[in-house]
């Protein structure tokens, strides 16, 4: 046995610290703030599309699957014309996000059958969890600092333990922020799965704050957090294997809530106020105006003919003229690409590629 201990062995009174009270009360206050503000977007396929990307590129970044918003845009509008292997698995993040998303709403639960579905669609295979012994964990150098259970059946009885500990808020009795940095921490050290448990476990966290209520829609993402605080996100998961450290654990991960969820109210402000600049300029100056022609640019930061023809419901022609006359304006810059036009919204890419706020700063 590897001495993962079922989290509800834990002692629920270690959370009442003041720190961690204090840190609590100041997350949870933003994370309703960031529900509330998600809210006042109409369509919210914008954000779920939009922030999904940011999210999948930085998510993927932790395992050095680096790619540029402009590829990762870039893929998502022309994947025909473009072979970025880098971008096209950062994509198949935002899929799989939403397949979870999808089962989540569905059943009201978050199952390990869903964990296994959300990493089959990461990685495009069925292997399920790991079979075979010889994962381990190692540093910067190479030396292993960790080895998560290696017995096929061990992994399925601590899975099944995690999905009871999730999915039953009586077993464990503590906030759900709390709970969700346990649940992270605890997945991330059974790491059940050959490859993508890093990307599996960071969409797991925003999939339970949706299953309890604490957001309505997946936005609030923490993986540029932990981009920025890689060190201290690898030291903290293993001083609480070494050390017992779970209140240090918390700590970082309730501020990881607050931080993120700071930028992207930040970020929803701009993505709104670019929204409604774009929709009362091209009501004034255009008679094609329709919520569906904004609904349509500011839900694909890199847009094309193809999309619009479908989402307005027009000839090829039509939305043709329509993106042609949007670009002579400025509200699109036309690129070209081997055989076809992508329209990129320049104001929509310029919010999504601005960097967050360094703790302690004003957001820009």
């Amino acid at each position: 046995m590897t001495g993962i201990a079922a989290l509800e062995q834990l002692d629920a009174a270690r959370f009442d610290a003041p720190a961690i009270l204090k840190k609590l009360a100041s997350s949870s206050r933003r994370l309703a703030e960031l529900k509330g503000i998600a809210a006042s977007i109409p369509n919210q396929g914008i954000l779920i599309n939009t922030l999904g990307l940011q999210e999948a590129k930085d998510s993927s970044e932790i395992e050095n699957i680096v790619t540029t918003h402009d590829e990762l845009f870039k893929d998502d509008v022309l994947p025909e014309a473009f072979a970025n292997p880098a971008a096209k698995e950062v994509l198949r993040y935002r899929q799989a996000l939403r397949v979870g998303l999808d089962e989540v709403r569905l059943s009201g639960l978050l199952t390990a059958n869903h964990i296994i579905n959300i990493q089959a669609e990461l990685e495009r295979n069925n292997a399920g969890f790991r079979k075979l012994p010889g994962t381990a964990l190692k540093d910067g150098g190479g030396q292993t600092v960790y080895t998560p259970p290696q017995d096929p059946a061990e992994i399925v009885a601590l899975m099944s333990a995690l999905e009871r500990f999730i999915n039953d808020p009586a077993l464990f009795p503590v906030d759900p922020l709390i709970k969700m940095a346990l649940i992270h921490h605890q997945f991330e050290s059974i790491h059940p799965f050959y490859d993508g448990n890093g990307r599996t476990g960071r969409i797991l966290n925003v999939l339970y704050l949706v299953k309890e209520g604490l957001l309505d829609i997946p936005v609030l993402y923490l993986s540029s957090h932990i981009v920025r605080t890689k060190a201290d996100y690898y030291r903290l998961l293993q001083t609480v294997r070494d050390d017992d450290t779970w209140e240090d654990w918390v700590l970082y991960m309730l501020d990881a809530v607050e931080q993120t969820a700071q930028h992207t109210i930040t970020t929803i402000h701009a993505i709104k106020a670019a929204l409604f600049d774009y929709k009362h300029r091209i009501r004034e100056g255009f008679k094609f105006y329709s919520q569906d022609l904004i609904n349509n640019l500011f839900t694909h930061p890199y847009t094309r003919i193809d999309f619009v023809q479908r989402d307005l419901q027009v000839s090829r022609l039509t939305a043709t003229k329509y993106l042609d006359a949007l670009a002579e304006a400025g509200f699109v810059r036309k690129q070209r690409m081997g055989r076809g036009n992508y329209y990129v919204n320049e104001a929509l890419t310029a919010v999504l590629q601005r960097p967050p706020a360094r703790s302690g700063e004003a957001a820009a």
